[in-house]
């Protein structure tokens, strides 16, 4: 008798323990933002997409304005539930309820993770403040175009990925729009580099590194560690680059590659497409007379 209770008390438990699991995986499938929120968030491909879709960043960005609360923890919560992608989301949806539900349930399973990963939104949102290229105030401002073109093979130098976003120019000429510093910050770097042409990047105060590339000219000489205005100018877009002779122009059409780049737990420059945020800024432009 012992022995038949001992066997049904085990099978019992067993029994109690697959119901658990099954309930268990069953939550986490229904909720992927526990998968997502992993300690190495920040380098998967998802992340860096930075995916957030017509007007969702204008809305989280408005909803943590209207609320007093950080627009790091709206993105955050809004992007890991939707696997960091926003692209079918519709505006109207980014609600405070919602938010501050979201938010709960996960600093309550996961508080570490999401405060990292809500930091990293406030920073790279709160260091970028306007367009790199201005309005003009004297009677236009030229064509220009840019399309998210994040992770489009590029043959130079060898096969690799496209890391930015090329704002191209519509025809104007190289010289023609002037570009601008879209954070305060400190130059890290400046000069030639084979890749870039006439580069210059900039450390913001949050820690976004901001990259931009193939300028025609400086608007003066820069210098390492000199601090930066966000709207300042830097320079003028060009097609420089592609060859390890400084100066050479002439080998693609002109334009701005603009870079947004993070340091991780694992890289000192992580790359993440800059589309959305440029879109985002579209309507935060200073003005130059050109």
């Amino acid at each position: 008798m012992g022995k038949k209770h001992s066997l049904a008390a085990l099978g019992g438990s067993v029994l109690l323990l697959g119901i658990l699991l099954t309930v268990m995986l069953h939550h986490l499938l229904e909720n992927p933002f526990y998968d997502q929120l992993g300690a190495y968030t920040m380098e998967e491909e998802g992340f860096r997409a930075m995916a957030f879709g017509e007007g969702n960043l204008e809305a989280m960005a408005a909803l943590a304005e209207e609320n007093g609360v950080s627009v790091g923890e709206v993105c955050c919560a809004f992007m890991t539930e939707a696997e960091y992608d926003l692209t079918g989301e519709k505006p109207e949806r980014i609600t405070f309820h919602r938010w501050d539900s979201l938010k709960k349930s996960m600093t309550e399973r996961k508080p570490v993770e999401f405060a990292k990963l809500a930091k990293v939104y406030e920073a790279i949102l709160s260091d970028a403040v306007c367009f790199p290229i201005p309005a003009g105030d004297s009677g236009g401002s030229g064509n220009y175009g840019y399309g998210d073109s994040w992770g489009a093979e590029r043959t130079y130098g060898g096969e690799r990925r496209h890391e930015g976003t090329d704002l191209m120019d519509g025809g104007n000429g190289r010289g023609f729009f002037p570009v601008v510093s879209v954070s305060d910050g400190v130059v890290e770097h400046v000069g030639w580099l084979e890749l870039g042409g006439w580069r210059i990047g900039i450390r913001a105060p949050g820690g976004t590194y901001f990259y931009y590339a193939h300028l025609d000219s400086y608007d003066h000489e820069f210098a390492v560690g000199e601090e930066i205005r966000a709207g300042e100018l830097l320079g003028f877009m060009g097609d420089s680059g592609y060859s390890k002779v400084p100066g050479t122009v002439g080998n693609f059409a002109v334009h701005l590659h603009f870079g947004i780049y993070l340091r991780t737990d694992h890289y000192e420059e992580l790359a993440v497409d800059p589309y959305w945020i440029l879109r985002f800024l579209e309507d935060k432009k200073v003005k130059y007379a050109y």
